[in-house]
């Protein structure tokens, strides 16, 4: 099924037709779970990896033995996603009381070799937004599913492009890592939808005089809904109802009836979700710049890694075939990733693709 993000709510560019110089494209992805074919674009799932080519390794010296198995990991979504909207059984109680953070493989030594997981694979064909070296159609994304690298201690996160027609035997079974730090770190299998949309650039990080008039457009809008609410005050005594069922039910109806506040970073800018390309959103810190280590380009982010496809403030943006299910976790939160706070980007040189990746947290 495809994935229709509904039409934004202004036309932005017609309110301020200088956004048109911060306008940039983005492909959502809209991965929901499912399984995907080895050629297919796809979230964890099976890679077009030759089968006489080495599997990548971390060899980062760090624990690779503790933490949560990743059958349980996915043995414990399954269970809670089967169980929805009913007691777990006495069967599905005990597995899921035995899944707990341990050494369970004491034999991998800190310094060993680790397979990575991997973790994405986009086609060009597929993700209109996906650029890479002249003549790679396919990226590859793995990462270590511990986040103890680098002075940060963040994820380790490595790329791979490769022409998929060179691709002959595939690799099966494909290695992963037996442990995963945080359950966390490991997504789950998903087919992916993707969709171009139109993006506009973070509010911070335009023109001052443009920021000002943004604000000063969403206070109109929010004085504007204060007067409606006040021309539809009823001075009439308050309806009375025979349970608190009744009672729910016309709040509900209420609340359905009642205006959606538009604002300009929650629907008009950035998109929620796993995306590539478009903008970077700096809404829990001050925006820095991520220019490239090699010849300090500036890097555009390649691909956002996020919990939800949406929030309760970017709701606008959830997809009109899932407006039924809006919900439903597999749904807002089909990948179960968290990382950062929340949100990962892995940012790219435009000026040379095989230059270091840098990644940033939200």
């Amino acid at each position: 099924m495809t994935r229709t993000t509904p039409p934004r709510p202004v036309d932005i560019e017609a309110v301020f037709p200088a956004l048109a110089r911060y306008r940039r494209t983005a492909t959502r992805l809209h991965p929901r779970q499912g399984a995907a074919k080895p050629e297919e674009s796809s979230v964890a799932g099976p890679l077009l990896w030759p089968a006489d080519e080495p599997w990548p390794v971390c060899t980062a010296v760090h624990p690779k033995g503790t933490g949560h198995l990743l059958s349980d990991v996915r043995l414990r979504r399954r269970i809670q996603d089967e169980a929805r909207g009913r007691e777990f059984t006495d069967e599905e109680r005990r597995l899921l009381d035995g899944m707990t953070a341990g050494t369970h493989v004491p034999e991998l030594r800190d310094e060993d070799p680790l397979p990575l997981l991997a973790v994405a694979q986009l086609r060009t064909r597929d993700v209109p937004d996906l650029v890479g070296p002249e003549g790679h159609d396919l990226l590859q994304v793995f990462w270590c599913p511990f986040e103890v690298h680098g002075p940060e201690r963040t994820i380790a996160v490595e790329l791979r492009w490769r022409r998929s027609a060179d691709v002959g035997a595939v690799l099966a079974p494909q290695p992963e890592p037996p442990v995963a730090g945080r359950e966390e770190c490991v997504p789950t299998s998903c087919v992916v939808h993707p969709e171009q949309v139109v993006e506009h650039e973070y509010l911070g990080l335009l023109g001052e005089e443009l920021q000002e008039e943004i604000d000063e457009w969403e206070e109109g809008l929010l004085d504007d809904d204060d007067e409606d609410d006040e021309d539809a005050y009823d001075s009439s005594s308050p309806a009375s109802y025979a349970t608190y069922e009744e009672y729910e039910a016309a709040m509900a109806a209420a609340r359905a009836q009642e205006p959606e506040e538009i604002d300009y970073m929650s629907d008009l800018s950035i998109a929620p979700g796993w995306k590539v390309g478009g903008f970077a959103s700096w809404h829990l810190t001050d925006p820095r710049p991520v220019d490239c280590p090699t010849c300090g380009t500036p890097m555009p982010p390649l691909l956002t890694v996020a919990t939800v496809e949406c929030d309760g403030a970017s709701r606008s943006w959830l997809p009109v075939e899932d407006r039924g299910a809006a919900d439903d976790p597999r749904v807002i939160d089909p990948v179960g990733v968290y990382l950062g706070r929340g949100l990962m980007r892995v940012h790219t040189c435009p000026a040379d693709p095989a230059h270091p990746h840098r990644l940033s947290f939200q």
